[in-house]
Parts: C-alpha cells; sequence; structure tokens
C-alpha cells in the first residue's frame, strides 16, 4: 500500500484504547441519554415504516404470493444473525459510528472508510425515499377525511411528482428537530412510536376477524417467467438465466427486497455513545427490537394474505384496500394515520443515526472536523445533524428517488458482511477484550450470516450493483484525495486538539511497535494532569 502523510500505510488500524480515550476525555461527546427502553423505541421508530404497510402485499401480489410469510421469516433470520454480530461489537465497542467505528478497529481505515461510505449511502436514500414516501400518505390521509386539495397543489405532494414540495419542508423540521437536542427527540419519537404500534395491533385484530382460509392457496404459486426486458438479478446473470417470479426462487427474491422492512436494528448501534451502559443495553435494545418486529411483520402478513387473494395485493396502499374489500372502510383512516407516524419516525432515527456516523467520521479526520463536534448550546453534533439533513434534502428533490430503494438495502447489507467478519477477526485478534454479549456457536453463526447476507446480495438486480460500485468508486476517491490525508491518525502529533475533541495531553497515542513494513501501532496513553501543557485561548468559545 502506498504511504501516508506520516510514514504510515492506509490500513493503519484505529487501536482499541484510542477508540475509547476519544469518548471519555473528548470534549465534544454526546451525553449518555439512552436507557434499554430508549433503544428499543428507537428500533421500533425505524423498523416499523412503510413496509409494514406496503411491502407485505406488493410482494405478494408480484413476487411470491402467499408465501410472502416465509419470505419475511427468511428476511427475519438473516437480520437476527447480523444483529447478533452487531451486538458482540457493540458490546464490545461501545462507540457510535457502528459498522464504520467496528471496521475501523478491526480492518483498518480504507476499509473502515468504505463501510462508513455504505452507510452514508443506507442513510441518506432511507431518509429521502421515505420522505417522498411520507407525502403521498398525507395526501390520501386528507382525502380519507373529505379534504380535497386543488389538482394544481396535489400535484406537489405525490412521491413521483417532478417538484416536491412537502418532503423537503418535512425534512426540515425533522432536522430542526434532531439538531436541538438528542432529548427532545427522544420524547416525541417515544410517543409517536407507542402510537403507531397500537395502530399496528388494531389492524391486526380487526384483520384477523376476516380471515379467509382459502385466500392461502395456492401457498406457493407456480413460477412464472421475468418478462424479456427485466433487470436480472447477479444472480441469474452469472447462471445466465432469469428466475421470475413466484416459486421457490419467488421466496427469495422477495425476501431480499423485504430486508429492508427490518433495516434500522443496526442502527441502534450507532447510539452507543447516547447509551447508558451501552455494553448491555445497546445488544439488549437491538435484539428485543428486532424480536418485536419480527413478530409484527410476520403478523401483519399473515392478516393481509388471509383477507384477500394475493393477486389484489398489489395497490399503492394493499392494507387500507384489504380492509376496505371486507368492509372495514373505517379502519383505512386509522392506517393511514398509523403509516404517517411511521414514516416520520424512521426519518427521525435515520437522519439521527446518520449524524452520529458523520459526527465520528468527522472527529477521525475522514471528513471534515468540524463535523465531529458537540454544539455547547444544544448538546448534540448539530453540524452532523445540519448536514445530514441537508444531504436527504437534496436528494429527495430527485424525482425518481423512489427507484433508489434497492441502493439502500445493498448498502446496509454490506455492512452486514463486515460485522460478520468481524466478530470472527476480533475473537482472534483481541480475545481478552471485554464484552457485554457474545455471540453464540462461533464461529457457526457469524458465517452463517455472511452466507445469508452474501446470498441476498446476489439476489439483488444488476442495475443496483452498478449503481453501488459507482458509488463506491467515488468513495475511494474522495478517501484517497481528502481522507487520506486528513486522517487524525496520519496526523496525530500535529491534530488540533484546541479546537478538536480531546483535551491536549489527555488521550493521545503513543508508539508502541514499528514492524518491517513501516506501519506504527499505537496506543492510548494519558498525561498526568500536573504535567499537562497550559490550554491556549484558541476555541475558548467551545468550551462552557
Amino acid at each position: 500500500m502506498a504511504p501516508s502523510a506520516n510514514g504510515q500505510t492506509v490500513g493503519r488500524r484505529l487501536p482499541v484504547e484510542s477508540a475509547f480515550t476519544r469518548v471519555e476525555d473528548a470534549r465534544h461527546r454526546l451525553p449518555r441519554l439512552f436507557g434499554r427502553r430508549d433503544l428499543v423505541v428507537l428500533g421500533l421508530g425505524v423498523m416499523i415504516g412503510s413496509g409494514i404497510f406496503s411491502i407485505s402485499g406488493v410482494q405478494a401480489a408480484n413476487v411470491s404470493g402467499p408465501a410472502v410469510i416465509l419470505s419475511f421469516v427468511i428476511a427475519a433470520i438473516v437480520c437476527l444473525l447480523a444483529a447478533a454480530c452487531y451486538a458482540e461489537l457493540s458490546s464490545t465497542i461501545p462507540v457510535s459510528g457502528s459498522a464504520y467505528t467496528f471496521s475501523y478497529v478491526t480492518f483498518g481505515e480504507m476499509w473502515a472508510w468504505l463501510v462508513g461510505w455504505a452507510l452514508v449511502l443506507e442513510l441518506v436514500t432511507a431518509a429521502a425515499i421515505v420522505a417522498r414516501v411520507w407525502s403521498a400518505y398525507f395526501l390520501a390521509t386528507l382525502d380519507g377525511f373529505g379534504v380535497t386539495l386543488p389538482s394544481g397543489i396535489a400535484q406537489f405532494f405525490g412521491p413521483e411528482a417532478k417538484v416536491n414540495l412537502v418532503a423537503p419542508l418535512l425534512l426540515l423540521i425533522l432536522t430542526a428537530l434532531i439538531v436541538t437536542g438528542t432529548k427532545l427527540s427522544s420524547r416525541v419519537l417515544t410517543i409517536v412510536v407507542i402510537a403507531k404500534v397500537a395502530v399496528i395491533l388494531l389492524v391486526v385484530v380487526v384483520g384477523a376477524t376476516h380471515i379467509k382460509m382459502e385466500n392461502y392457496h395456492p401457498f406457493i404459486p407456480p413460477a412464472r417467467a421475468a418478462p424479456a426486458m427485466a433487470d436480472p438479478t447477479v444472480l441469474g446473470w452469472i447462471l445466465d438465466t432469469s428466475f421470475g417470479s413466484f416459486g421457490m426462487m419467488g421466496i427469495f427474491t422477495a425476501a431480499s427486497t423485504i430486508v429492508f422492512a427490518y433495516i434500522g436494528f443496526d442502527l441502534i448501534a450507532t447510539a452507543s455513545e447516547d447509551a447508558r451502559s451501552p455494553r448491555k443495553t445497546v445488544p439488549q435494545g437491538m435484539l428485543l427490537g428486532v424480536g418485536a418486529v419480527t413478530i409484527l411483520y410476520i403478523a401483519m402478513a399473515v392478516v393481509l394474505v388471509g383477507m384477500r387473494p394475493y393477486g389484489q395485493l398489489g395497490g399503492k396502499a394493499p392494507v387500507s384496500e384489504a380492509l376496505a374489500s371486507v368492509g372495514v372502510g373505517w379502519a383505512a383512516k386509522v392506517v393511514n394515520v398509523g403509516a404517517l407516524l411511521a414514516l416520520m419516525t424512521v426519518i427521525m432515527v435515520v437522519l439521527i443515526a446518520q449524524s452520529r456516523v458523520l459526527f465520528n467520521m468527522g472527529r477521525d479526520g475522514l471528513l471534515p472536523k468540524s463535523l465531529g463536534r458537540v454544539s455547547r448550546v444544544y448538546s448534540s453534533p448539530a453540524r452532523a445533524a445540519a448536514a445530514a439533513g441537508v444531504a436527504a434534502l437534496v436528494l429527495t428533490l430527485y424525482p425518481k428517488v423512489l427507484d433508489l430503494e434497492e441502493l439502500l438495502v445493498i448498502g446496509a447489507l454490506f455492512c452486514f458482511a463486515f460485522c460478520a467478519v468481524g466478530v470472527l477477526r476480533l475473537r482472534r485478534t483481541e480475545p481478552n477484550l471485554e464484552r457485554g454479549f457474545r455471540v453464540p456457536m462461533v464461529p457457526l453463526i457469524p458465517l452463517l450470516s455472511l452466507a445469508a447476507t452474501v446470498w441476498l446480495m446476489l439476489n439483488m438486480k444488476t442495475g443496483t450493483w452498478v449503481k453501488f460500485l459507482i458509488w463506491m468508486g467515488i468513495g475511494i476517491a474522495i478517501y484517497g484525495l481528502y481522507g487520506r490525508w486528513h486522517s487524525r491518525l496520519a496526523n496525530e502529533d500535529s491534530w488540533d486538539f484546541d479546537l478538536g475533541d480531546t483535551d491536549p495531553g489527555t488521550g493521545g497515542l503513543q508508539v508502541i511497535r514499528t514492524d518491517r513494513d513501516h506501519s506504527t501501532e499505537l496506543r492510548a496513553i494519558r498525561t498526568p494532569p500536573d504535567q499537562q501543557p497550559p490550554k491556549s485561548n484558541r476555541g475558548k468559545h467551545m468550551r462552557n
């Protein structure tokens, strides 16, 4: 590898001690506000989104039929395996940044950047897409209550509108809420999550009384060939065949898309620095959240498929339409309100997670380090939160942003794969680290997680892979031109601690070993208070 600014290579790894010290001794650190309940709410806030009201119906009608229930089970198993790996890593390295920080400690800076860049793709795309979908549900909710907007105004509300004004406005409001502090946004999030879970339980209970067993037959419809112009999956391209829809392969194809509905448990790890006793509460919140969401999703899929023949579930609002078809039209209004609440919390959690990722990357110098500062007014990473909101706002202005849905899925799966391998590597390289949670049956569980993740990635369309590779190519260019040279590890001696996130002399790094290839291993050191140099007046406005 080419040498970096200080003679080290781009494969330099962040020492575990340094990852801890940067949090413990940092002036710009996040207040610990989240308990286990708050973390579960955080997970439910992002995992229960539009998917529970639409994705099961669309996939049943077009891809897998009533067997969409099995698709949800498969997606849940994949995410539970990945969640176990995330839980161990987050309990071992309880620092904000999620898979990005795990990769920095485990694999090195270059790989960490790629994982962080994939996280940025996942989160920005998710916020932009969900904001667009929210605008459509807002219009449908108004129509349901008899409020009809003039056509001149309604044209700016649709998810595919060339000029959508509602989505950017929503992003501005939620970004402002997150910038002003985690405590306020957490309270709002808790209230909204309780409300939307109540809506889902109501729909399941009401729908269960209108199930017809004949709607489950045939459970696995006969396979159909894909249209001649359809974009093939990577697996189909490799095998020079097209699997089409329905049949056994339809179940797995649908599962690849349904993973989108579960994505969000990984975002709990980005709140490790916000959490109290993170070694225990973060893994507990993650696994409890995935378990609760799995039960809700499967229950909704069973009820939805049972209420109406699967071929009629491909509308814009499958749940509302199914309820109306069995004479429970009043519940459609409740569903629309629930969808609005669900989508709003998704955006909030995604923006919170994005701000934490940018905050950590700025603190490490791979992005401008101004992003790695905590506002002394709001006690939140205000600049990182504002940057996340602006990026999502710009992307949501793109009229075809809904076509990018698979991009956020592949970005998440990319991170899943690194976490699975990271558990195995860290068990070997750092066996004595304290772990608040340990993945059982290692190496079996991490290897199964890796295999399942790769399988789902192979079932994604070739067009999605092309876009993803282009995005990663852009990321490599940015790292080569900026991050590689501005990295904190590359410039530890000259790092501006006074304006950065750590007081001088309290959390520096010291060389303890230099290998033959001139790469250097660092460890965290603490200078006694009586030997610390006097602080200058630079950056005084950042100190309280």
